[in-house]
C-alpha cells in the first residue's frame, strides 16, 4: 500500500553565484516542510452586458519553506539573504523535490528569494524559521 508520508522527501537548491553543488535543506519545520500558494494563471473580466473574457497570464509560483529554528539549512538563506545585500543584486536558484511516497519530483527554475527571515521567533522554544522563494516555473515528472 502506498503512503503519503512527507518523512522521505529530499530537497535540493543550487544557488550557482553561491552554491554550485545542489545543497540538500534539512532540518525542516515540525508540521510544515514547504507549500505553494494556488495559481491564479487566468485573468477573467466580465464585461457590463455580462459576458464574460478570459486569457491565459503567466505568474510566478509562490513558496514558502520553513525550517526549524536550529535547522543546519539556515545558513543557505542566511548566505543567499547576506551576497544580495551586498552586491545590491538578486540571485537566482534552481532546485528540485523528490517525493518517493507519491513516485515525483519536481524541478524549479529561477527562483528568487521574495522574503527571508533574520532571526526565529521566540516563545517557549524558538519557532521555525520562513523563507519563500518566488519561481518561474515548477514542473512535475515520475520518479
Amino acid at each position: 500500500m502506498a503512503t503519503i508520508t512527507s518523512a522521505n522527501a529530499v530537497f535540493l537548491i543550487t544557488i550557482p553565484s553561491l552554491y554550485s553543488v545542489p545543497q540538500q535543506l534539512q532540518g525542516f519545520s515540525t508540521d510544515e516542510i514547504f507549500a505553494t500558494d494556488p495559481l491564479e494563471s487566468a485573468e477573467i473580466l466580465m464585461g457590463v452586458d455580462g459576458h464574460q473574457s478570459a486569457g491565459f497570464v503567466f505568474v510566478s509560483i509562490s513558496q514558502t519553506i520553513m525550517l526549524q529554528a536550529d535547522s543546519v539549512s539556515n545558513i543557505i538563506f542566511d548566505n543567499w539573504w547576506a551576497s544580495q545585500r551586498q552586491v545590491r543584486d538578486i540571485y537566482l536558484a534552481n532546485g528540485t523535490i523528490a517525493l518517493p511516497s507519491i513516485g515525483l519530483k519536481y524541478a524549479l527554475t529561477n527562483g528568487a528569494l521574495k522574503t527571508y527571515q533574520a532571526v526565529a521567533d521566540a516563545g517557549k522554544t524558538l519557532k521555525p524559521r520562513k523563507y519563500t522563494i518566488s519561481w518561474e516555473n515548477i514542473n512535475p515528472a515520475i520518479i
